[in-house]
């Protein structure tokens, strides 16, 4: 099984999947707060779209590693 982390040419980890799904839910937050907040040039719709997005992404990292963690195939 490949997870999904970033690693570098030697495959030394550089970042921690856990670490990057919980960077990209910080984004999608962030950003829903500049919208409540009123920030001008954020459209409420595409806002809500890419986060919900990134929570999906962030939810298969952490689902592949909980499958790995428990020896699933």
């Amino acid at each position: 099984m490949t997870l999904p982390l970033i690693v570098d040419d030697r495959g030394t980890l550089q970042v921690a999947a856990a670490d990057v799904s919980k960077l990209l839910r910080t984004v999608g937050g962030r950003w829903l707060r500049l919208v409540e907040a009123g920030e001008q040039g954020l459209d409420e719709d595409t806002v809500a779209a890419l986060t919900i997005e990134l929570a999906k992404l962030a939810d298969r990292i952490d689902v592949a590693c909980i499958a790995h963690s428990s020896g699933a195939p």
